[in-house]
């Protein structure tokens, strides 16, 4: 009995020390969540403390280096030749309140770093000939895009460590490639749209769900002084009744008893001295 007990307290304990740390792995970073909304960065490895849940939540971010591999594009060089780029870059999280805040998710930095990176891309190509992009500054250009895409990707919390051009290959009909651009355009405006109406929708939920436990702990306030209220009200009046004629406090309190305990489908056999049957001599 007393081993089931301790069983019983052991595995309390640990759910009550599961509700209130959280563990961040060494390739992790992660953000406290207070309500729903974002309070603190967590950037060291190890255990962490928090208000149990609901109040606070842990949303965990990679640390490590993640990869960003775009769709082919067109680009428009500065000797009006059409060049067909695939690229693909190197970013990580650096702020994560600030990335969590802002695009939410990997999926959400994916649609920014598209839209960065190709503008970049767009404005630093169109200004040299093909001859320069493919040959003698690749490397120079390349470079430029990577700063360029780095200082805007860092209002989200993000930090382009490279970008690389890994083809460029000239569209084999102008069909194709008007195309493939039309596509990728459409597809930019596309994720675009759904990384606002992802971001409205999180601050709508949080705006909810911050309000629905504002509420709910209210109501469990006023429920419990009012229902403490009530029992001191009772108290008050038992006490009254019992120091005013106690005999008959007595008398009346072991009515109510029969009125539960006896009923035409009850049997009860007790010996005649019992103090519950004293009234029936």
């Amino acid at each position: 009995m007393k081993g089931s007990k301790v069983v019983i307290v052991l595995v309390l304990v640990l759910i009550a020390i599961a509700l209130v740390t959280f563990v961040v792995d060494e390739t992790k970073q992660a953000v406290v969540l207070q309500m729903g909304k974002p309070v603190r960065n967590v950037d060291k490895s190890g255990l962490h403390f928090k208000i149990p849940w609901p109040i606070q939540s842990v949303r965990l971010f990679e640390k490590r280096i993640l990869d960003y591999d775009s769709a082919p594009t067109e680009i428009l060089t500065k000797d009006k030749k059409n060049l067909v780029l695939d690229n693909y870059a190197k970013w990580r999280i650096v702020d994560p309140l600030k990335f969590f805040v802002t695009v939410h998710d990997e999926n959400g930095a994916q649609a920014r770093l598209d839209d960065i990176i190709y503008s970049e891309l767009r404005v630093a190509l169109g200004l040299h000939d093909l001859e320069e992009i493919v040959t003698s500054r690749r490397a120079e250009l390349m470079a430029m895009v990577t700063a360029a895409s780095n200082a805007k990707a860092l209002d989200y919390g993000i930090e382009v460590v490279d970008v690389r051009i890994k083809r460029a290959d000239l569209p084999e009909q102008n069909e194709r490639s008007i195309y493939q651009r039309m596509r990728a355009e459409r597809k930019r405006i596309a994720n675009r749209y759904r990384s606002e109406g992802e971001e409205e929708a999180i601050k709508i939920r949080a705006v909810t769900d911050s309000l629905k436990v504002a509420i709910m702990a209210d109501a469990y306030r006023q429920s419990q002084i009012i229902k403490g209220k009530a029992e001191a009200k009772a108290i008050e009046i038992y006490a009254k009744a019992y120091g005013r004629d106690e005999d008959f406090y007595d008398f009346y309190r072991t009515l109510e008893a029969y009125k539960k305990i006896i009923d035409s489908n009850t049997v009860i056999v007790l010996p005649p001295d019992t103090e519950l049957l004293k009234y029936f001599k």
